[in-house]
């Protein structure tokens, strides 16, 4: 069973401790939304004490199954395979997380099980961080923003104090009773279960899949992936080419180039823009594949698509720039094109002075098959061309 008018296949993901009330009250409380939401799969990622703890209540005191017949659930599961424990450098599993390398370990199995499960759309994820270290809260919110889906969803789950991590309350029963309780003070009270709140609050994150390229194995490697893209991002300003100015506005420097000069350099920049393979990506990262050949971007065909920009970078001349197109029937040679390449490059490098920024604007090369690819690195929504 799913939620009405979707086809998901719902996975629920759980950090625990030695604590699993948890699971349940998750499990409770989705299934009490509105439509309610069922598990298809249970994954529960926690330490070798909290395996004990939950094959010791929820299974064997069979408190899962009275809440699935006491509240007339579909079929829900707990497998072996489902307990998912890291292992240290000797194999292994971790009793608690206590030393670094404890953290490695649990954050790194918390990333590959969010980022296996969130290859497969038609699966929605369900992550609960109420259970377990905050460290392991930490993680599971941090892969899936590194990883989540739209659809995908985090919760925290927030019970009455008095009842929290109680050992005798796992899920608000359907006939009341009573629970033997200590108060904050160390007082023992007895309180009834009607008296219990349950709350599922459902939390916002950040969603960087698809708006930064991963590569990385282990959460660390992903970290430092996803921090040196956003500080390459963050660091491209915009780009305004004006043709009949014949200038270049590139964050807070301003410059021109002669007509011929930013004629090349408009066709590289209209080849990024409008030519992009991937026009659903929002964006290019470390794309490269509109970098083309010379004798490609210099065609006769390309030359003639440009004619509207050249007439209006020579001052809206369609005579003059008829002259200079004509004087190219068969394209630019390769080696003109390199020239103007060499001389832009060399203006940029005159007026930009950081390296950084240069290195997004200037005409660069890559080899692909023993050919030269040329093209510029700076991101497509940056340009603007008037």
């Amino acid at each position: 069973m799913r939620e009405m008018g979707t086809n998901f296949k719902e996975i629920f993901i759980f950090v625990t401790g030695t604590s699993p009330q948890v699971i349940t009250e998750t499990i409770y409380a989705l299934s009490n939304y509105h439509p309610p939401i069922f598990p298809d799969e249970i994954f529960i990622i926690t330490t070798s004490l909290g395996k004990k703890a939950i094959k010791d209540s929820l299974l064997a005191k069979n408190i899962l199954t009275n809440l699935i017949n006491e509240f007339n659930l579909p079929q829900i599961k707990i497998e072996e395979n489902s307990i998912l424990v890291p292992k240290n450098k000797q194999g292994k599993e971790i009793e608690d997380i206590c030393t670094e390398e404890d953290n490695e370990a649990i954050g790194d199995l918390i990333t590959s099980l969010i980022k296996e499960k969130t290859q497969d759309n038609s699966v929605r994820l369900h992550c609960s961080i109420a259970g377990g270290r905050k460290t392991m809260s930490f993680y599971l919110g941090s892969a899936l923003q590194l990883f989540g889906r739209p659809w995908d969803k985090l919760y925290h789950v927030i019970v009455s104090p008095e009842f929290e991590c109680h050992p005798d309350f796992f899920y608000k029963p359907k006939i009341d009773r009573d629970i033997q309780i200590i108060s904050r003070s160390g007082e023992k009270l007895t309180m009834n279960t009607s008296e219990a709140k349950i709350i599922l609050a459902e939390l916002p994150f950040i969603r960087l899949r698809g708006k930064i390229g991963l590569k990385g194995k282990t959460f660390r490697e992903l970290v430092n992936e996803c921090q040196k893209e956003i500080d390459i991002s963050s660091i491209q300003p915009d780009l305004t080419v004006n043709l009949a100015e014949r200038t270049i506005c590139f964050g807070e420097y301003l410059f021109r180039l002669s007509p011929s000069l930013l004629f090349v350099f408009v066709a590289f920049l209209k080849q990024k823009a409008e030519r992009c393979l991937h026009p659903t990506k929002i964006y290019c990262l470390d794309c490269r594949d509109c970098f083309i050949e010379l004798l490609e971007i210099f065609s006769p065909e390309n030359l003639a698509n440009s004619f509207k920009e050249y007439s209006k970078i020579i001052g809206n001349s369609p005579l003059k720039a008829k002259e200079f197109l004509e004087k190219w029937p068969s394209g630019f040679p390769v080696e003109l094109s390199r020239q103007y390449i060499s001389k832009i490059n060399l203006e940029f490098k005159k007026n930009i002075d950081n390296e950084n920024l240069l290195s997004f604007l200037k005409i660069s090369s890559i080899k692909i098959y023993a050919s030269s690819r040329y093209g510029i690195k700076l991101e497509k929504s940056k340009i603007s061309i008037i």
